[in-house]
């Protein structure tokens, strides 16, 4: 079990690794991208960077929410009300 939590997070963390280096690379490569504002008047980098912590967020909870222990492991550890 523990393996494949450490596969998923891997695969996540991959994910989320393709999102920031999109962030990078655009302030790398791009600037002027960054400066544009394409709603309410907050630019772009502001935008990247919020989209950027929720996606951590949403990532983490995908990561609990699949890689919660079963219930047969919980019983088998005495962690549950038995």
């Amino acid at each position: 079990m523990q393996s494949r939590n450490a596969r998923i997070g891997l695969k996540l963390f991959c994910v989320y690794l393709l999102l920031y280096g999109g962030f990078v690379g655009i302030n790398t490569f791009s600037p002027e991208t960054m400066e544009k504002t394409p709603f309410a008047g907050v630019n772009l980098a502001i935008w990247y960077g919020m989209a950027l912590i929720i996606g951590a967020f949403v990532l983490a909870l995908i990561y609990g929410i699949v890689c919660k222990p079963e219930e047969d492991e919980v019983n088998k550890e005495g962690g549950a009300d038995a």
